[in-house]
């Protein structure tokens, strides 16, 4: 049997992203987020409020990235979601995070934070709060890569969101092949 729970966000998992832009005056700011997600080969969906920090530095500077939190940051990812860069403007550098320039977009990235897609504005809706962004490169640490160079998630060990229950969850283990397991049936 199941049980009826009204229209909730529960898509299971829900990636932490650090969203991560730099101010007017080329402060580092950064924003923990769980709601989005890959919108087509080169974009990305944010829903972001108007009157976060991070996202008046995206509207201004038409830039910014998104890093995978992972479980050796998983403090730091939270922190820079529990503190508004409208009062502490240097909430970056106190999580601990450092920064290097992209070369691709004017935002930070993380250094930290082993993958990165850079990203381009393409459009911002304030009612919606629905924030589209070009993804102009991804950067991943070679720690977190096999030997063919693809993103390996047990290295990379992203934590996800559970919304329902305000808790980080690690990924888990590989359980099967995708675009192969299914031929079974055919």
């Amino acid at each position: 049997m199941r049980k009826n729970l009204g229209a909730k966000p529960f898509l299971y998992p829900q990636l932490v992203m650090v969203i991560a832009s730099y101010g007017e005056d080329g402060t580092p700011d950064a924003m923990n987020a769980a709601w989005g997600g890959i919108a087509g080969n080169d974009r990305i969906f944010l829903c972001l409020s108007a009157n976060h920090k991070t996202v008046q530095n995206i509207l201004s500077r038409k830039a910014f990235t998104v890093s995978v939190a992972d479980e050796a940051h998983l403090v730091e990812a939270d922190y820079v979601g529990l503190v508004s860069g409208n009062d502490v403007p240097d909430k970056l550098e106190r999580s601990g995070f450092h920064v290097t320039r992209s070369e691709f977009v004017d935002a930070p990235v993380i250094d930290e934070l082993p993958l990165v897609l850079e990203c381009r504005l393409v459009s911002y809706d304030p009612k919606s709060h629905h924030l589209v962004g070009e993804i102009v490169n991804a950067r991943a640490d070679e720690r977190i890569l096999d030997e063919a160079g693809r993103i390996d998630p047990d290295k990379l060990q992203p934590i996800t969101f559970d919304p329902d229950n305000r808790t980080y969850w690690s990924l888990g283990r590989k359980v099967g092949q995708a675009f192969a397991d299914g031929a079974r049936l055919k």
